[in-house]
């Protein structure tokens, strides 16, 4: 089957108001703004979305907002699944409702199934629903695995078409492309990884530095596909200093400051999480300096 998702795909943040409320507007600023550089399709409500701290109202507002911002030509993947199945089903549901084009489906965190239940869990959700769905394996984020037995078995479910893989493990990885369906793919769910992830066969990264450096992450995949290696090291090298600042707090408070940073208003992340701290403040800047950034911010009023 075509792949219904892009290469590149973005992790976006939902931008908050001053005082802590969804900032719809701002939402649909960066959603035109992140695909004008380069994003090919957009997870919203995801982890950097911060999706455990929004109610179920805003969630669909966001998802509502994002769509229609950028129109039928961009997937948008719903950040729509949590550690409560049937929870996750009426959301999966809700998704498909307001016209989004893909799920993302994130291993459980807290309750801890075993990989059996990670199978019933995610074939639930995907049976229930007519949208192409993505796999989530983030054990950073879960305190929990999905092991490549686990996914290759779910990769047999017709609407499960690809996984995004943060484990950094590329031995798993590996065997997971060696062993998937023709159709399954792999995006790499670090930016730190993408290039590993491709080299071993991998489709492309759901991206966090899309935001700031989307167009340079677009040829940095390019230039690897094209089997220009020592081009895609370089973008890569280059890339790598903002990566690790994007990260050395939970993400997405240190790529929030970076935005509100570079004149693009996204306002502070919500409880709990908090603004960046100083010295995180102080790396970023450190190596925004270092780059073009790609991202327009909007014009001011």
């Amino acid at each position: 089957m075509v792949v219904p998702f892009g290469r590149l795909v973005t992790a976006m943040i939902t931008p908050m108001t001053a005082a802590g409320d969804v900032d719809l507007e701002m939402t649909a600023e960066l959603a035109r703004a992140l695909v004008a550089s380069g994003t090919e399709t957009i997870v919203s409500t995801g982890t950097t979305g911060e999706a455990p701290a929004l109610s179920e109202a805003e969630t669909v507002q966001v998802w509502e907002t994002v769509k229609e911002a950028v129109g039928r030509g961009i997937p948008v993947i719903a950040g729509a699944t949590n550690n409560n199945t049937r929870q996750s089903i009426a959301l999966a549901k809700e998704a498909a409702r307001v016209g989004l084009d893909g799920l993302l489906l994130t291993v459980p965190a807290y309750n801890k199934p075993p990989q059996a239940g990670l199978i019933k869990h995610f074939t639930a959700i995907a049976e229930a629903t007519r949208l192409p769905c993505m796999l989530y394996n983030v054990p950073s984020r879960t305190s929990l695995n999905m092991t490549a037995e686990t996914t290759l078995a779910l990769a047999e479910v017709p609407s499960i078409v690809g996984i995004k893989e943060a484990s950094a493990d590329l031995k798993q990885i590996g065997a997971v492309m060696e062993r998937a369906p023709a159709g399954f793919e792999v995006w790499s769910g670090n930016d730190s990884d993408t290039i590993g992830v491709m080299r071993l066969g991998g489709y492309g990264v759901v991206s966090v530095a899309s935001h700031l450096v989307g167009k340079q992450i677009r040829e940095m995949i390019a230039a690897q596909l094209a089997g220009e290696t020592k081009r895609a090291d370089e973008i890569d090298a280059r890339l790598a200093p903002l990566v690790a600042a994007l990260f050395v707090e939970s993400n997405p408070i240190p790529l929030k400051f970076a935005l509100n940073d570079v004149g693009f208003p996204v306002g502070p992340p919500r409880l709990p999480l908090v603004p960046a701290s100083g010295a995180a403040q102080q790396r970023m800047r450190a190596e925004l300096a270092k780059l073009t950034v790609d991202i327009k911010a909007p014009a001011k009023a």
